[in-house]
């Protein structure tokens, strides 16, 4: 693949979580969680990405909201579990994504906020109007995903690299 065709970023956040006597890595999701990763996984599929790979942190919820968003697939990507997700701040996971192999075209980062919220906004030089509008006023809520765009090497992945595509969370 040539690096100056567009590849996508699909920042996903876990779905809502329980609040059992665990440790955070470990808390499960919440009944909502699990509708809420489902419908989330279905309208990833209507975007018609294929992604060739999954990046999910390696936390109780976020395992769990992958498993559950991707039955929803026509096809399952590779998946790799990466302890870096957990708790990253944006510029961690820009390290993480700069990592990617330049064959890949489209790749999904399962996280948490503030980590996926602040790399969406970080990352997003130019957007779709009504893309930015529907994430100005909703935040990142839990299963959220927000969908960016660029154009390069994956080592080329900074601030303002990439275009604020899409946006979806659970009550839009």
């Amino acid at each position: 693949m040539s690096v100056a065709e567009p590849r996508r970023i699909v920042l996903f956040r876990h779905a809502k979580a329980d609040w059992p006597q665990v440790t955070d890595h470990e808390r499960p999701l919440a009944d909502r969680g699990r509708k809420d990763a489902a419908e989330a996984g279905r309208r990833l599929a209507d975007t018609g990405i294929a992604f060739d790979q999954a990046l999910c942190s390696t936390s109780t919820r976020t395992r769990e909201t992958w498993k559950l968003a991707v039955q929803e697939f026509p096809q399952r990507p590779k998946t790799v579990y990466e302890e870096r997700i957990y708790e990253a701040s944006p510029g961690e996971l820009i390290a993480v994504l700069n990592e990617t192999p330049d064959d890949l075209r489209n790749v999904l980062v399962i996280g948490h906020n503030p980590g996926m919220e602040g790399l969406a906004e970080i990352l997003a030089g130019s957007t779709e109007e009504e893309a930015r509008e529907r994430m100005g006023s909703r935040g990142f809520p839990t299963a959220a995903f927000a969908v960016l765009t660029f154009t390069g090497s994956w080592k080329d992945v900074e601030p303002g690299a990439a275009s604020l595509a899409d946006y979806w969370a659970p009550t839009d």
